[in-house]
């Protein structure tokens, strides 16, 4: 396997493998990193479908992307996903997949027209004083200070991050800044989250500084995840064969380990309550998703707390089983043990069944509800909320089967422990109704008319997610086990718990990105995975990030020591009339 870039290989067809027609997979895990894994090894590795077999726990696929109508509840989705334009390996699976929505168009097609006609922009990013914008919202506040610590994180390598918290590599200016608020509720860091992750951040998503606070950013589809990506994908698999095996589980996958060779040699499930044994052989290639972030969810309603629990589940036992046999297959406990108390394991989908909340709703985003266009435009962050609350309101209908007088709204608190402001209790013992009253006492509703929209005007759906924030665990090189092993023949690993360089995990990208890897380098594709977008050694995009890091300050204006402002001055002289003196200008530096 190697990266590329550019449309040399963007475009091309890879030639059929050798040997191929006479292999076959078992994908374990039905989320988007093995859908994704199957459609490579049709598209990409000629497979047959017929010999590409999905075996998952639940009785659906679509892992975290999910969304559903809970009879008498509500519609519940566990999160949402933050996507932009250099998703390079998604957009490369998408182009291929059939719209269900557009005729002769693909996902790709549909969603880059969507966002097109549409682009996405938020007119409030955060609130305060029950349901005000922040006079300071649109900044980031960060003084020189946090700002060389952002730089030092930045230029520190990845190695020397090791077992570090953020809040080893920051500072107090630094969390008080609207930056961090922005981050933070953006990506679901907490302060004790892993500085390695919070660099892989900054360096691939460098690009976006100036996008960041209004989101134009980012781009969403049309629905909910589920309806927009994973039921097309879905049925691109159903058209071409692939065997969906549901409600089973795989407790274990046994490794032949001979020398530095590693050949998957057994599954042991069950299934039906029964327990079963595959044998493999060199010609069964073997996908695990191993961990998951929406394992052992568990799930309230508007007048029932979502119960809170910390069973590991299967996908976690079974990594735990894998990982018993080799070093090299990663060190779970890292990731699902000794989790915190302060964090966030609640999220909530409110369906709002009349109008008596959009007014609150519109005045906050500048936008109707019911338009079919962006409404919220992202999320929109409460700073003064104890949970430190955050919601959206993204294009209505969120989901098909939504009615026109409906309005959904997704919330979520990143302090999972501490007391609400209104509601005297913490987000993970709170009911929807509960749920929904803070959020209405932080828009502004008067507290007279809270009781009766709570408890009339809406259904509430809570989640308890154990393991949500778990990519961002501290962790060492080795803890996510590679895409595929050292000397492996024939089993890899995908997911956000598998190790790819540069990206950076809690989005599709990463669920996509190492399944192509995988396939790629198992069925050893004639075609290169494209690289994580390199904005990070782009001189123009670092330039022009250091200026709106400084809240749009050009160089002359900005707050230096004596010394450093010497120095910058010496800079801009000695460049002058040359490429250097060019970036800075194109980025208003100078």
């Amino acid at each position: 396997m190697r990266y590329t870039n550019g449309n040399y290989e963007a475009f091309v067809r890879s030639r059929k493998p050798e040997g191929v027609d006479s292999k076959s997979a078992y994908i374990i895990g039905g989320g988007l990193a093995g859908l994704a894994a199957a459609a490579f090894l049709i598209r990409d590795g000629y497979m047959k479908g017929e010999h590409v077999h999905i075996l998952e726990e639940l009785a659906v696929s679509g892992g975290s992307l999910d969304g559903t109508l809970m009879p008498h509840d509500g519609f519940v989705t566990r999160g949402g996903r933050e996507m932009e334009a250099h998703f390079e390996c998604l957009w490369d699976l998408f182009r291929s997949i059939p719209s269900l929505e557009e005729e002769n168009a693909s996902v790709l097609d549909e969603f880059y027209w969507l966002n097109y006609d549409d682009p996405n922009f938020s007119n409030c990013r955060i609130i305060h004083q029950r349901g005000e914008r922040t006079p300071d919202d649109g900044q980031f506040t960060l003084s020189k200070t946090a700002q060389k610590e952002l730089i030092s994180l930045f230029m520190t390598s990845e190695d020397q991050l090791e077992n570090k918290r953020i809040e080893d590599v920051f500072g107090e200016d630094f969390f008080a800044s609207n930056f961090w608020l922005y981050w933070c509720s953006m990506f679901a860091f907490e302060k004790w989250h892993s500085a390695i992750e919070m660099r892989r951040y900054v360096m691939r998503f460098v690009h976006h500084i100036e996008g960041l606070p209004d989101f134009t950013a980012l781009k969403f589809t049309r629905y909910n995840q589920y309806e927009s990506l994973i039921k097309p994908l879905l049925s691109y698999l159903h058209n071409h064969n692939v065997d969906f095996q549901y409600n089973t589980q795989v407790n274990n996958v046994i490794v032949d380990i001979a020398g530095e060779t590693k050949t998957a040699r057994k599954l042991l499930l069950t299934r039906s309550g029964q327990a079963e044994e595959v044998a493999l052989s060199e010609n069964d290639l073997v996908f695990v998703t191993n961990g998951s972030i929406t394992e052992s969810s568990t799930q309230g309603n508007h007048h029932t707390p979502a119960p809170i629990t910390r069973d590991l589940g299967g996908s976690w036992n079974l990594w735990k089983n894998i990982s018993k046999q080799s070093p090299e297959f990663g060190n779970p406990a890292v990731f699902c043990e000794n989790l915190p108390d302060e964090s966030w394991y609640v999220s909530a989908t409110i369906t709002w069944e009349n109008e008596d909340i959009a007014p609150y709703l519109e005045q906050i985003t500048k936008r109707k509800l019911h338009t079919g266009k962006i409404v919220s435009g992202g999320i929109v962050t409460i700073k003064d909320s104890n949970w430190l609350m955050s919601f959206a309101t993204h294009r209505q209908p969120h989901f098909k089967e939504q009615q026109d007088h409906q309005t959904i709204t997704w919330v979520y608190g990143l302090l999972s422990n501490i007391p609400g402001n209104y509601v005297q209790k913490p987000i993970e013992n709170c009911t929807g109704e509960e749920i929904v009253q803070e959020l209405l006492y932080h828009l502004g509703v008067p507290e007279e008319d809270i009781p009766r929209i709570a408890g009339q005007s809406c259904h509430s759906v809570p989640v308890y997610m154990p393991f949500i924030t778990s990519y961002f665990m501290l962790r060492k090189a080795d803890d996510r086990p590679l895409v595929v092993p050292n000397g492996s023949q024939n089993l890899a690993f995908i997911g956000n718990f598998a190790e790819t360089e540069r990206d950076t995990v809690f989005t599709t990208e990463y669920s996509v990105r190492t399944a192509m890897e995988a396939v790629y380098q198992l069925l050893k594709v004639e075609r290169g995975v494209p690289e994580v977008f390199a904005s990070a050694y782009d001189l123009r995009t670092l330039a022009k990030a250091v200026y709106y890091l400084a809240d749009q300050t050009p160089l002359a204006e900005m707050e230096l020591p004596f010394i450093e402002r010497k120095m910058m001055e010496g800079l801009v002289h000695k460049t002058k009339n040359t490429y250097v003196s060019d970036v800075l200008k194109d980025a208003h530096l100078i």
